[in-house]
């Protein structure tokens, strides 16, 4: 498999411009017949899910934004202005007669700006930062599993293609020598060499091959049209049953596949569905760091300055002014069993994770495994047919050259026919299922979508 283009970035995943529309963003209908290539760079610029994996990289960015927030510095702005009636002012007497003195105002007002520092919360700082790297490089190694899964798809779709238009070519060609074999059986008929028994054989062989030349256009147009969905293109409602899309590339063997062992070593190392599952469990670890930080004490530094409006003064216009510093502690000394309940719903979630890990595990291998063992039958199957077809020709040329030669009948030279569309039914089928078991085992072993660090 050849690598990956730009696909795997993490940059280019990340840059999404303004909101356009379907139309805008799909690419036009090629020209020139599609290549696999280009297939799969069509695939990464517009196939819908590749699309909704680049939104959850974004979205996991904003909640890595989140957790590195814990960490740093709040700044903060406050204001408030109230008015109250002069009735419910409490005023005080100071002596018989005096007059009554009232120790605030109708009106005031405040403003204020202040920043908080946290400095110590039981260890959950430093875990948020590494929630927060471990959050966007998750996020990476799904997006790079969905690619994969996508890219896979294209390659077996493109298959398709191929494959059903080589079998239409296979069953037009026999379509074409039975009604070959039928001419030329009319025209002896007519000579009156052989039986109208024979005319009837021969129109019986051409009425039944017709129907599966039709299946074969037919699986040729749903092919092309499964495969324009996977290029996320939008086919217009105009456009009759048989979509104009030409393919570039032709059905051919793939190449030799790893051994077993190189294949299971690569796929530990390579796979991103594994490497996701990892890093899920460094960050349920991280979880129960942050519910443990609950028993610790947390402390912030802060420092402010504010603007008040004096209280003794008749006049909004003048104030007081000044700054303020300290430090604030805050520990939660009984909680009735609310942070032990955490840590242990924390811890659990952490050993779930861990099983999660080792059954990822054994399933990747055992897909390995299976497409190993697939790649080997389709190798296997695909050089039992190599000659096959030379076989048929010749079996074909020395049937009609016995029924030329009065040695041979009819039925020889059907039976030669049927044998020989067989043969390159099964040879067109056996290298479209090669390089589809190749394609699998790439994506077992994890190919291409080698786990890139976050900056």
């Amino acid at each position: 498999m050849k690598p990956l283009r730009p696909l795997l970035v993490l940059a280019a995943a990340l840059a999404l411009g303004s909101p356009v529309s379907a139309a805008d963003r799909t690419a036009a209908w090629p020209t020139a017949p599609l290549a696999l290539q280009d297939a799969l760079d069509l695939a990464l610029a517009q196939n819908p899910s590749v699309l909704k994996g680049k939104q959850d990289i974004e979205e996991s960015y904003g909640v890595a934004l989140q957790l590195r927030s814990v960490f740093t510095p709040k700044l903060g702005a406050s204001g408030a202005y109230s008015i109250i009636d002069e009735g419910k002012i409490e005023k005080v007497q100071f002596g018989p007669g005096a007059p009554g003195v009232a120790f605030q105002k109708d009106q005031s007002w405040n403003a204020g700006i202040n920043v908080s520092q946290p400095l110590y919360a039981g260890g959950k700082l430093r875990s948020s930062l590494r929630g927060a790297k471990l959050t966007q490089e998750a996020a990476l190694a799904a997006y790079q599993a969905l690619v994969a899964d996508t890219l896979l798809e294209v390659r077996i779709g493109y298959q398709d293609v191929l494959l059903a238009a080589e079998q239409i070519l296979t069953q037009e060609s026999s379509t074409q020598l039975l009604g070959k074999e039928l001419a030329d059986t009319q025209r002896r008929h007519e000579a009156g060499t052989v039986p109208r028994f024979n005319v009837l054989r021969a129109e019986v062989e051409l009425a039944n091959a017709k129907p599966k030349l039709f299946r074969a256009r037919n699986a040729h147009r749903l092919a092309k049209n499964n495969l324009a969905t996977l290029l996320g293109w939008s086919i217009p409602a105009d456009t009759g049953a048989d979509i104009p899309l030409a393919l570039a590339g032709k059905l051919a063997a793939a190449p030799e596949g790893a051994d077993l062992p190189s294949a299971i070593a690569k796929a530990v190392q390579q796979r991103p569905e594994l490497a996701s599952r990892r890093l899920a469990e460094k960050l349920r670890r991280e979880d129960v760091v942050q519910a443990r930080s609950a028993y610790a004490p947390s402390l912030n530094a802060v420092a402010g300055y504010g603007w008040t409006s004096q209280t003794f003064s008749p006049s909004l216009a003048d104030e007081v002014h000044g700054w303020s510093a300290g430090v604030r502690l805050d520990w939660s000394l009984l909680d009735f069993g609310l942070t032990r309940g955490k840590v242990a719903a924390a811890n659990a979630r952490q050993e779930k994770s861990r099983i999660d890990t080792d059954d990822t595990f054994r399933r990747i291998e055992q897909e390995v495994r299976t497409a190993h063992s697939t790649f080997l039958e389709a190798t296997e199957v695909l050089g039992s047919q190599a000659k096959v077809i030379e076989q048929g020709e010749e079996a074909l040329r020395l049937a009609n050259a016995r029924a030329d030669a009065g040695s041979g009948t009819q039925l020889d030279v059907l039976s030669a026919q049927t044998a020989l569309t067989d043969a390159r039914t099964i040879y067109s089928q056996a290298l479209r299922d090669h390089t589809v078991a190749r394609a699998r085992l790439e994506r077992a072993m994890g190919e291409g979508t080698v786990l890139r660090k976050t900056p």
